[in-house]
């Protein structure tokens, strides 16, 4: 795949995302979320939301299609009550996946690391940790608690197991949970970014090499490795009954099924792994992005002033912003580049700035020392066009525009792909 032309366009695409509230912003790092929270949500365990995307609905009824058609070769008694059956195993199979996700979202908040949401989608969940973790062990921890939840409910499972009697509708439904966590758990111990065990292989790199990004890129590409092996060898082990189905008693209709599960699985993976990948070098270039190297000087004016008047003063200092202040001298307002693109050249004389500023808010007064990820967040807590930036002692430093730090991420992401 040439990803090198789309790149850019993604980088940009992903640094313009747009907010709930309508605001342009860099954005680096963020999933956007499918709809207003990324699903429905469903309560806050440990304070934190967990939402099921739409697509977990599909899969649920795949689920409840495919082991309904199970049980009826186990209890074909049942008749359509076993869809009853298999609806619950369905929901059950996923509560033992908020389970895994939530072993993570607990390892997390005891390493004092924000879990902004949890989403079960189509395979499996996704804890969503604000922050990296800061040291190549306690990111292996983070990774492989996970897995080892769902081998515990395994486990679980199995004792159940062994209490009720075999080819019960209990029997088969713990057997079934057993054999699923068990998938669930092998599935997600896979050495390839973007599942568990990827994530513990970058530890380990990381721990080896010294270096994070080093163990990234690693467990990135094996993850491509695991997407590919996925979508070729899946259909051929269920094809050539390695599985334990006898190979001829396998109809047109489940072939094509595996193929289609197992290009979905890899379309998973693939994608994880690329997303992890650009993730790392997001924030490898994060601390380029200083408030300081890219704010713009500014010239102050007072409100009455013409924007001809305005402009001339600030082509003479070589400034690139205007900054309404009132008769001592504070700043009131900002005037946005964008208001001042929208008056034609015979109207500025005409114009007082006071009309095309924009009040100054608390959220809009930005520290000259703010870079990388603070800055980031400060940006995206008070989204706006244009920022005014404060030294320690209140003076004036200049205006930053969101667009300008735009421009530096996307230039940073594209530095490094050559």
């Amino acid at each position: 795949m040439n990803e090198d032309g789309t790149r850019d366009e993604r980088a940009r695409a992903e640094a313009q995302g747009s907010d709930p509230q309508g605001h342009q912003g860099p954005d680096p790092g963020r999933k956007r979320p499918d709809g207003p929270g990324g699903g429905i949500l469903m309560g806050r365990p440990f304070g934190v939301p967990v939402y099921v995307a739409p697509s977990w609905f599909l899969v649920a009824a795949l689920i409840t299609w495919v082991f309904g058609g199970q049980l009826d070769r186990v209890l074909p008694e049942l008749g359509n009550l076993r869809y009853l059956v298999s609806l619950f195993f369905a929901v059950a199979f996923y509560a033992s996946v908020l389970v895994h996700e939530l072993a993570h979202t607990v390892a997390a908040l005891r390493f004092k690391l924000p879990v902004r949401r949890i989403q079960l989608q189509f395979f499996g969940g996704v804890s969503e940790i604000e922050k990296e973790s800061e040291t190549p062990g306690r990111e292996f921890i983070l990774a492989f608690v996970g897995p080892l939840l769902s081998l515990v409910l395994a486990g679980v499972f199995y004792l159940g197991m062994q209490a009720v009697e075999p080819g019960t509708v209990p029997g088969v439904l713990l057997a079934g949970l057993m054999i699923s966590n068990l998938i669930v758990a092998a599935f997600n111990l896979l050495p390839g970014l973007p599942l568990d065990g990827g994530r513990m292989l970058r530890a380990v790199v990381w721990k080896i090499t010294g270096n994070p990004m080093t163990g990234t890129v690693a467990a990135a590409w094996v993850g491509r490795g695991l997407a590919i092996a996925v979508l070729i060898g899946l259909p051929l082990l269920t094809h050539t009954g390695a599985l334990g189905n006898p190979a001829q008693d396998i109809g047109g209709t489940e072939t094509v099924t595996d193929a289609l599960l197992a290009a979905i699985l890899a379309a998973i993976i693939w994608t994880g792994a690329g997303n992890s990948l650009r993730m790392a070098r997001l924030r490898e270039h994060l601390p380029d992005l200083a408030a300081r190297t890219l704010t713009r000087r500014a010239v102050p004016v007072q409100g009455d002033t013409p924007l001809s008047e305005a402009l001339r003063r600030a082509n003479e200092a070589g400034a690139r912003a205007l900054v309404v202040v009132d008769g001592q001298g504070e700043p009131t307002g900002l005037v946005r580049e964008t208001a001042i693109v929208s008056v034609p050249e015979h109207r500025r004389p005409w114009v007082a700035v006071s009309g095309l500023a924009q009040d100054l808010t608390d959220g809009m007064r930005v520290p000259a020392d703010l870079a990388g990820e603070a800055l980031l967040d400060r940006l995206r807590s008070s989204p706006a066009t244009e920022y005014l930036v404060i030294e320690k002692t209140g003076e004036i430093f200049g205006v930053l525009a969101t667009a300008d730090v735009e421009k530096a991420f996307v230039d940073a992401m594209a530095r490094h792909h050559h």
